[in-house]
């Protein structure tokens, strides 16, 4: 009869072993829940800001082409002809009445 429940003691700290054992990781398993969505969320942010400053760069570099070809003689010329300006030598029409 005293091995009954010497058994029963052993199946019960057993029993309460394992719910503490499954308790624990339950507890572990909520501390990470926390961490992990703002990793999650950071991700994210950090995929659109990749996006952004792709794009920023295309940005950059056409208004590097825009600024490189304002530097030609033939932007110049065109630019100062626009504004009604001749080299020396010539000289300016103007027409009027074109009916446009």
């Amino acid at each position: 009869m005293s091995r009954r429940p010497a058994s029963r003691r052993a199946r019960r700290r057993s029993l309460a072993l394992r719910w503490l054992a499954v308790a624990g990781l339950a507890a572990i398993a909520a501390a990470y829940v926390h961490p992990v969505r703002a990793y999650l969320g950071v991700r994210g942010t950090v995929a659109e800001r990749k996006a952004e400053i792709a794009a920023l760069e295309r940005e950059q570099e056409s208004l590097d082409r825009r600024i490189a070809s304002t530097r030609s003689s033939v932007f110049v010329e065109r630019e100062a002809r626009k504004l009604g300006l001749v080299r020396s030598g010539e000289r300016l029409f103007i027409v009027t009445g074109t009916g446009r």
